[in-house]
């Protein structure tokens, strides 16, 4: 049988948390099941202030066990559009405002595990928000002042490859230079 010609036969919820579901899908008529999550897609945004400057955010990570810096990123909540996410994600880790949000598109951040989606957006010139900003407790925003370069090739906390994937799209698709 050809690749191609593959399909699901059937899935099952084998576990379900308010933030995923293990999934358990059978292809064609094999007895095994192949595992995958499915959870919501999330965005990831780029932004950029006027100066040249990147709002990040350093947190800790428990998957890993690392405080990891990251760029502005989050689910995409029910009845919200992927952009609206990306504004609201942007605006509640950092407290700057998109003037504008570019699609860069849209990834599949795990083609073996997960089943969601990754918005990938670009935020040029950012402003801060003039109000009052308070951070989630297990976020702090910080923004990185050297090159991008620097923070893609000799910044060890930015270890993300799809916070690096959103970079290197809105670089390829020439929206700022590496």
């Amino acid at each position: 049988m050809n690749v191609t010609e593959l399909t699901i036969s059937s899935r099952r919820s084998a576990f379900k948390t308010p933030w995923f579901q293990l999934v358990g899908k059978r292809i064609g008529n094999s007895a095994a099941l192949h595992y995958s999550i499915s959870t919501r897609d999330y965005v990831s945004v780029f932004a950029v202030t006027r100066q040249g400057t990147f709002p990040l955010v350093r947190q800790f990570r428990p998957a890993i066990e690392e405080v990891t810096i990251e760029l502005p990123s989050g689910h995409v909540d029910e009845g919200e559009t992927p952009e609206q996410a990306a504004a609201r994600e942007l605006h509640e880790e950092t407290g700057y405002i998109a003037n504008e949000l570019i699609l860069l598109g849209r990834l599949s951040p795990d083609t073996g595990r997960l089943s969601n989606g990754l918005w990938c957006f670009f935020a040029p010139e950012v402003t801060p928000d003039p109000n009052d900003f308070r951070p989630p407790f297990e976020v702090e925003p910080l923004v990185y002042d050297k090159s991008l370069r620097n923070l893609i090739l000799a910044e060890p906390a930015f270890s993300s490859a799809l916070n690096r994937a959103t970079i290197l799209t809105a670089v390829a698709e020439g929206h700022i230079e590496l």
